[in-house]
């Protein structure tokens, strides 16, 4: 009785939450009045400004008065900044890319999920059922042991069971993601940090298998990210030429440098590294604990380091962003500035850095004419308070109110 019950109440929530993108799916024309808005690329403030949304794009930023006949939204000298950009998560359900959209995130990128969840909801968000991110698609991370549901989307390559390692099955298993239409390929080039019975600094493939996979995705011009802890399997993955090192615990100074050279973004997910040290969240285990307490002033130091060589950073939460989750693209940004970027930098990280690693830069990314209406609305300066960005007070996705908070008058 007690599991019916339980049952019902997921039901009625997904409905609940199902009901309510459906309603806020619908396009407006917006006027947002009496605007402060950032420039995310000078860090400059246009105060009093007016910001126009029509169509899901911005039609303009200027001192005019809103244009008449459309809803005009006064901001009384909110802050404007460019929706958030979530460069790492494991969202595999709609009520977690709702949660996702009310934190600020106007865009993800999947790094990981089974049965290409992801690619189901990048075309609910993009076909505009749902308001939500948009969805960068993966589909399943490539690694010699893939999710066992990897098999019942292809029973044909039930021989991968034994292992994805050699050139074939690792070509194999990058062609069954880009036919399903994955956007990015995932790979594992070191063991994990979130199981305990794994070391996050031990190579899983070699550079030559490395590049296998490279070569296969580029064929069809998709990029990779590597999930890369350790030193030597980081290193391989930027030589075997990703676009894009996940984590990156144990980078060496070397390969800093060389990523800085090739142009490899550095995706360092520092805040859910916070979350293996602390208790609930998505990770509640003793060795854990002691394994992100070891890990998070190496992971620190990277990111300082990386900021000196000149690398480029951007923002991740390695997060579901499921009713458990603590890790926000928000609160990565307040570690990006403990660990010494400037608060624009780690705003840009959020922003219009991890739109161009995305190769979206000329669809979002900031507050200007002819991009995607994608817009946090926040009480504060996030320049003189990153932490500002962890309460946002309205979000627009493709002009799409996911979140309004500005007034609780009646």
């Amino acid at each position: 009785m007690r599991r019916c019950a339980a049952l019902a109440v997921i039901l009625i929530s997904g409905i609940a939450s199902l009901t309510a993108q459906r309603a806020a799916a619908a396009l407006d024309a917006i006027a947002l009045v009496n605007s402060s808005v950032l420039n995310i690329r000078t860090g400059t403030i246009q105060r009093g400004a007016t910001v126009v949304l029509r169509g899901g794009q911005i039609e303009s930023v200027s001192s005019a008065a809103a244009p008449a006949g459309i809803r005009a939204v006064d901001l009384h000298n909110r802050f404007v900044v460019p929706g958030l950009i979530d460069a790492h998560v494991h969202i595999a359900s709609l009520p977690q890319l709702r949660a996702a959209l009310e934190s600020g995130v106007t865009t993800v990128r999947s790094a990981g999920v089974s049965n290409f969840a992801d690619v189901g909801m990048r075309e609910l968000v993009k076909k505009g059922f749902v308001a939500g991110p948009d969805v960068v698609a993966a589909g399943y991370h490539v690694r010699p042991e893939i999710a066992p549901e990897f098999f019942l989307d292809f029973p044909e390559l039930g021989d991968l069971m034994n292992g994805v390692t050699g050139a074939d099955a690792i070509r194999r298993a990058v062609r069954a993601n880009l036919s399903r239409g994955a956007d990015w390929i995932k790979v594992l080039a070191t063991e994990r940090a979130g199981t305990a019975n794994t070391d996050p600094r031990k190579q899983v493939y070699s550079q030559e298998e490395l590049r296998i996979l490279v070569t296969e995705a580029a064929g069809k011009e998709i990029p990779v990210m590597a999930h890369a802890h350790g030193a030597e399997g980081a290193d391989a993955a930027v030589r075997a030429g990703v676009r894009s090192i996940e984590h990156g615990t144990y980078l060496s100074d070397e390969t800093l440098q060389l990523m800085a050279k090739q142009g490899t973004y550095f995706d360092p997910t520092a805040d859910i590294v916070n979350d293996l040290t602390e208790a609930g969240g998505d990770y509640d285990n003793a060795a854990l604990k002691r394994r992100g307490e070891m890990m998070r002033p190496i992971l620190k130091a990277a990111i300082g380091k990386a900021l000196k060589f000149g690398v480029k950073i951007v923002t991740g939460s390695d997060t579901g962003y499921g009713p458990n989750s603590v890790a926000r693209v928000a609160r990565e940004a307040t570690e990006l500035v403990a660990a010494g970027m400037t608060p624009l930098q780690a705003l840009q990280a959020a922003t219009i850095v991890n739109a161009e690693m995305l190769r979206l830069d000329k669809r979002t990314g900031a507050v200007e004419p002819g991009l995607e209406a994608d817009i946090l609305i926040v009480d504060g300066n996030p320049l003189d308070n990153i932490r500002t960005l962890l309460d946002p007070l309205l979000v627009i996705s493709n002009g799409r109110i996911g979140l309004d908070r500005l007034s609780f008058a009646k």
